[in-house]
């Protein structure tokens, strides 16, 4: 039993609704180029609220991300007609093939992961728990169930990706042809957007403080923008090592506006921080502004915004289960009458 072959490569990506709004960094490293991929490949978005669940959060909360999530994907331009848009734990088969996986997997690869290794260090071994041990698993499982050719992945993904073609290629040639061995597809160049009061740490979800929120009020993304930390000097300049924080500014600004950062380096010539500041807040507003209203337009509309995730999942779980029985085909489970 196999899944139908795609007329377009098949593309899985996901993030996880860990906050309250998505940032500037997860539009334009993630979800612009979404929106472009969308039109070569046969795209296939999740909301993988599984994951959340290896920290503690509030149910209410968890549910309400969830949606949020959902909603920024649509509001940035991920069409529901043209991609599969829905929330993880709506297939089950993740949740199942994650344990076959877990089946053919090393307890030492699994612990050589980097991010377990970094967050269980912070967590202490009492604060560490099996899904967080596991979690890279059901990353893998995430994209192999869909017969994903592409995976958009960044640097911090390249060791996930890597687990999941191993455990595709180690199960195929255990069990013959079952899995798509997928292929990275490498992001697009984009602003590396960095934190706006630690300009020298990737801007995160988890500093709200140092972030551009999506669904912040635009008073409120001025305000951060204009208390972005800076240095000593007035001279606008693109040096990383030496201006960690005019740079940040001026790769958000590049970003978004289009004129290339030495473009920018010229027309701020003579000018100070304060009118970078300024000026780049508008064109952040502006930008950010129509997302904004369009994802609270979804969110205050949960109905509709539930049908579209609906659909979606409807749309992916006939792959997902053509996979899942194939798996268990190939394993030797008992098939139901």
């Amino acid at each position: 039993m196999t899944s139908p072959t795609p007329t377009r490569p098949r593309l899985f990506s996901g993030m996880q609704p860990t906050q309250d709004s998505l940032h500037i960094g997860n539009y334009l490293g993630a979800l612009v180029n979404w929106v472009s991929m969308q039109e070569e490949f046969e795209a296939i978005y999740s909301v993988v609220d599984l994951h959340s669940l290896t920290v503690d959060v509030d149910p209410g909360v968890l549910r309400t991300r969830t949606r949020a999530t959902a909603a920024q994907y649509i509001a940035a331009g991920v069409d529901p007609a043209k991609s599969a848009i829905f929330v993880q734990s709506h297939v089950a088969e993740h949740a199942e093939l994650t344990w076959v996986l877990s089946c053919i997997t090393g307890f030492g690869e699994a612990g050589r992961m980097t991010q377990f290794k970094d967050k269980s260090s912070k967590r202490g071994s009492e604060g560490t728990n099996v899904g967080l041990f596991t979690y890279p698993i059901l990353m893998a499982a995430d994209i192999l169930l869909y017969d994903a050719a592409r995976v958009p992945v960044g640097e911090d993904q390249r060791q996930h990706l890597e687990l999941s073609r191993n455990l595709a290629q180690r199960f195929n040639g255990r069990y013959g042809e079952t899995f798509v061995v997928p292929e990275p597809h490498i992001l697009q160049a984009t602003a590396k957007i960095q934190d706006l009061q630690e300009p020298t740490a990737k801007m995160s979800k988890t500093s709200p403080a140092g972030s551009i929120d999506l669904l912040a009020d635009p008073k409120q993304t001025a305000k951060r923008i204009r208390s972005a930390v800076t240095d000593l000097e007035r001279e606008i300049r693109y040096d990383e090592a030496e201006k960690p924080g005019i740079s940040n500014l001026l790769s958000i600004y590049s970003a978004l506006d289009g004129r290339t950062i030495a473009q920018l380096e010229t027309d701020y010539e003579g000018k100070g921080y304060g009118d970078l500041k300024k000026d780049l807040a508008e064109v952040v507003v502006g930008v950010l502004g129509p997302i904004r209203e369009r994802a609270m337009q979804l969110l205050d509309d949960p109905a509709e915004l539930d049908r579209i995730l609906a659909d979606g999942a409807e749309r992916v779980r006939p792959i997902a289960s053509a996979t899942l029985a194939r798996v268990y085909d190939r394993v030797g489970l008992l098939a139901p009458s």
